[in-house]
């Protein structure tokens, strides 16, 4: 600023400098996400293309949607990839692990906070929905957010606006909202424990992602993918199942669905040795969840 300046001058200078700021944390968030998705939804069997084909009708909407399924089933995939296939795609996408953050940082972490608003705020801070203006956030496991946050949620679907912690200036945004949750939301309203207006409001398109066991025929497909990506990752040259661990992955039931499965092939990957095939041994299955699933037809 060249001397002599004015307030005005001043103001403008520092709302560029703001502005900068903020267009440096959503891309460090931006390409984050962009760096850690997975490619895509894996598998051929009924529920998959069912699952597949209403990803493929809702991504090109702005329409909230309420991804729902067991834990392990893939749900931040699904959400991914409403993003991947939007209008918004090269816009921000912002992710917000709601079990992750206290009830305590929850409300900062969704505005922010201005400097000074609680011990520890040593500078202004822009939230989630701030960063992801323009684009998408996800707001994963929505169903851990507390009563009074829920409010406030509910006032930024409404409204688009809101103010950070400890400020009293309104901030405007245009952000399409993708949630995620284990729990049964509607349980949850009876329960008292979650707004109903909010539920409606998060619910307009919802989608279920089906658990592992009621998609046997992926199983084998999802091992072999699985099995190319961490071969590559602990630098195994050649992988490859022998029949008694493919028959075992597929009669196993999978409580903890496509995330135990991935697991279960990481696992045998890094005690495996080049040349051998991995055998059942090495997946370390509980035999207690042993089971003949819906759909299992014998390996030849």
């Amino acid at each position: 600023v060249l001397k002599p300046f004015s307030v005005d001058q001043i103001e403008v200078v520092v709302d560029k400098a703001a502005s900068f700021d903020k267009m440096k944390q959503v891309n460090r968030y931006y390409v984050e996400e962009v760096e850690t998705k997975t490619s895509e939804i894996v598998g051929k069997s009924e529920p998959v293309r069912r699952l597949k084909e209403m990803v493929r009708k809702v991504a090109a909407t702005e329409a909230t949607v309420l991804v729902t399924g067991e834990n392990g089933t893939g749900k931040e995939l699904v959400a991914s990839e409403l993003y991947k296939n939007s209008l918004l795609a090269d816009r921000p996408y912002i992710r917000v692990n709601c079990a992750a953050i206290s009830e305590t940082l929850m409300e900062s972490e969704f505005f922010g906070h201005e400097k000074g608003s609680f011990t520890g705020a040593t500078q202004r801070r822009e939230g989630r929905f701030e960063l992801a203006d323009g684009g998408t956030i996800l707001l994963d496991e929505i169903s851990e957010i507390s009563p009074p946050l829920q409010a406030k949620l509910l006032r930024v679907l409404q409204e688009k606006e809101f103010e950070r912690v400890g400020g009293n200036k309104t901030i405007k945004v245009t952000v399409r909202v993708l949630t995620t949750t284990n729990r049964n939301l509607l349980e949850e309203v009876r329960k008292g424990k979650f707004r109903e207006d909010l539920y409606y409001r998060l619910n307009v398109f919802p989608i279920e992602v089906p658990p592992l066991r009621e998609r046997p025929d992926d199983i084998p497909l999802l091992a072999e993918t699985f099995l190319a990506r961490q071969a590559r990752k602990h630098g195994l040259a050649k992988a490859a199942f022998s029949k008694e661990a493919m028959k075992a992955m597929k009669v196993h039931r999978w409580p903890g669905n496509v995330r135990e499965l991935e697991n279960a092939v990481e696992r045998a990957v890094i005690l495996s040795e080049n040349g051998k095939a991995i055998g059942s041994d090495l997946l370390g299955l509980n035999s207690a969840s042993m089971g003949v699933l819906p759909g299992f037809t014998e390996f030849p």
